[in-house]
């Protein structure tokens, strides 16, 4: 009896409060169990990923078509973080093409895609390509080639940071087309390219108050690179 009238409270709850409830919980396994309680559950569900600025994968195996559904789902994204974790976030470059076509992409101002060694040049480009409002990139520990920055450099003006930590494909032709076009550009991270210190001198040339970390002087006699 007193399972049934709690079961009754529960059903009175409006979804707009259940989605608020929902966009407390992280566990994406958890929500997909509640979201198969009833209808109410499933859009108040979806109303909480709809409300959502910021959607981060860390800690847990997704795969192309997982991911895709939730980002899909999550109209009001500011922020994404599919980096790679230490249960293996397997998505491919035939995520990033579904991802591009989702209807928040074009809003995002955050995008990390640390260490997803699952994705190349394909990819890239077809994500930045709609990603008009990006500020803050983080590629690092990637196989990306220049052919991405010319990508950024085209499609993102508004480019505040990015992180190239280990990009060792990356050669001076991508950084510059990215400093001479990116003009919004701060904070650049070089960490372990394989590029002469000479070319950063002459990125600071183009643009004397961006930081080049780690931390570069012109006076320094070399950048810890290798």
């Amino acid at each position: 009896m007193i399972i049934v009238e709690m079961e009754a409270e529960i059903e009175r709850l409006p979804v707009d409060l259940l989605a608020h409830i929902f966009s407390l919980i992280s566990s994406f396994r958890d929500l997909a169990k509640a979201s198969g309680v009833c209808r109410k559950w499933k859009s108040g569900v979806e109303q909480s990923f709809a409300r959502k600025e910021r959607l981060s994968f860390a800690g847990w195996k997704v795969d192309d078509s997982s991911a895709t559904r939730l980002i899909q789902a999550s109209y009001n994204l500011k922020e994404l973080d599919i980096s790679r974790s230490c249960w293996g976030c397997q998505i491919t470059d035939e995520g990033l093409y579904m991802i591009s076509s989702a209807k928040c992409v074009n809003n995002l101002m955050s995008i990390s895609l640390w260490g997803m060694a699952g994705i190349t040049d394909n990819g890239v480009i077809q994500l930045v390509s709609k990603a008009a409002s990006l500020q803050h990139l983080n590629i690092g520990g990637t196989f990306i080639t220049d052919e991405s920055l010319f990508a950024i450099a085209n499609s993102c003006p508004h480019l505040k940071s990015i992180v190239l930590w280990s990009c060792r494909h990356v050669t001076e032709s991508g950084l510059f087309a990215l400093v001479y076009k990116c003009r919004k550009l701060e904070s650049i991270n070089v960490w372990g390219m394989r590029v002469p210190v000479d070319c950063f001198i002459s990125l600071l040339s183009i643009s004397p108050a961006l930081q080049i970390k780690p931390l570069y002087r012109p006076t320094a006699t070399a950048l810890p690179v290798t």
